[in-house]
């Protein structure tokens, strides 16, 4: 076990006290994958080779009084096994700068608005 209890494999997650916690965490993420269609399963391509993925677990830590520890997982390609322009060809990270959060307060005061 990693940090926290935290299980550092699918193995020691579906053997461990809180397996039940884990598999709905898991079952909760493919859900989540499937429903986004972040992937498309296809026939494996003559001369191509499979990229390999992982899980990685975390517990979550709730605010205290609101809500509680969750457990999370997270299904994850090895991105040491890609390669540019054979594996993919172009990459994306959603980040938010903090001054577009900043204008986006602005605007919200600026117009007397809702933020949720």
């Amino acid at each position: 076990m990693g940090e926290e209890g935290e299980p550092k494999n699918y193995s020691e997650a579906i053997s461990s006290e809180d397996s039940t916690k884990w598999i709905a965490a898991m079952q909760e993420e493919v859900v989540s994958l499937l429903k986004n269609e972040t992937w498309e399963l296809v026939k494996l391509a003559e001369g191509k080779r499979v990229i390999s993925c992982k899980w990685i677990f975390k517990r979550k830590e709730g605010i205290p009084g609101v809500e509680s520890t969750r457990n999370k997982a997270r299904f994850v390609v090895r991105g040491f096994d890609q390669e540019k322009g054979i594996d993919f060809n172009e990459v994306f990270s959603p980040v938010v700068r903090h001054t577009s959060i900043h204008i986006l307060h602005a605007l919200v005061a600026l117009y007397d608005l809702e933020l949720e």
